[in-house]
């Protein structure tokens, strides 16, 4: 039904494990083939394609839903509908920020103060194009084809570049000096094909199983006995996303508490509940969270 395009590349690992964890597992013949597969009735054809194509493409049709950073939606201007963020990305949950750098010693500090003429590399030209025009800034922007940081300020006087961290930036000498866009990955579809109800609601489907996977990481199931006169003081001290469920345990020995907690707080809250009268307390993983 769905013919489906994801990204290759830096987020290919990330979002295979993320269809993986959402019982989607994608198969293909090699770690370089571009086609695949996924065993679900909704997707009839996968596709492994570079990331900058995927929103033109599935603005054309030739895809009904697909994997991309919001940067390449914007770059070339595609006219798709966003299904919802997908908070994940290489190396972290964070966005990746497209910025305007200059060396460090520069005198200016935002967009709007630097002169007509102005030298700038980018691999994303028509959002640098669209940004300076809407600052008043006339710049001279050529398209790079990579380490862009590594221009300043021999080659050009600006650079607008992508960044996670800022580390690499810093590195080469560079501050931030404005921001274009922050970037998550997206999930996205053909205009058309979201209009047409049965893949709609595949396209939910398949989004709900992807967000529950997302709402699940770095959290865990904690259960646990709790005598009744200690049930307060353990309550009073979960970090629950809703109100922990609470059953007594039979002959009235006390109650069975269960919720759900972030997982970087569990070194913390184990010894806690132990000193707070919790017993025999469970950690468990969680696969995924639909609400």
């Amino acid at each position: 039904m769905l013919r489906l395009v994801l990204p290759k590349g830096s987020l290919e690992k990330a979002t295979f494990q993320l269809f993986e964890d959402a019982d989607l597992a994608i198969s293909r013949s090699s770690n370089v083939a571009y086609k695949a597969t996924i065993n679900d009735p909704r997707i009839s054809e996968v596709r492994i394609l570079r990331p900058q194509e995927i929103a033109s493409y599935v603005a054309d049709g030739l895809f009904d839903v697909g994997i991309t950073g919001r940067d390449w939606i914007e770059e070339p201007s595609c006219d798709v509908e966003s299904l919802g963020e997908l908070r994940y990305s290489k190396a972290t949950a964070k966005p990746v920020r497209i910025v305007v750098a200059v060396p460090e010693d520069s005198p200016y500090n935002s967009v709007a103060d630097l002169p007509d003429g102005v030298r700038v590399s980018s691999e994303y030209p028509e959002l640098t194009k669209r940004f300076f025009a809407a600052a008043g800034v006339k710049a001279d922007i050529r398209l790079s084809y990579g380490a862009t940081e590594a221009k300043v300020p021999d080659i050009v006087d600006v650079v607008v570049d992508i960044t996670e961290t800022g580390r690499a930036l810093r590195a080469a000498g560079l501050k931030v000096i404005d921001e274009i866009l922050q970037s998550y990955t997206e999930l996205i579809a053909n205009k058309d094909s979201a209009a047409d109800v049965e893949k709609r609601h595949a396209m939910e489907q398949i989004n709900t199983l992807l967000q529950g996977v997302l709402d699940a990481r770095g959290k865990v199931l904690v259960k646990m006995n709790v005598p009744g006169a200690s049930l307060d003081s353990v309550i009073d001290i979960l970090p629950t996303m809703k109100s922990p469920t609470v059953n007594e345990l039979f002959g009235g020995n006390g109650f069975a508490v269960e919720t759900v907690v972030p997982k970087n707080e569990i070194n913390i809250l184990i010894p806690a509940l132990k000193d707070h009268g919790a017993e025999d307390i469970i950690e468990l993983p969680i696969l995924k969270i639909v609400e």
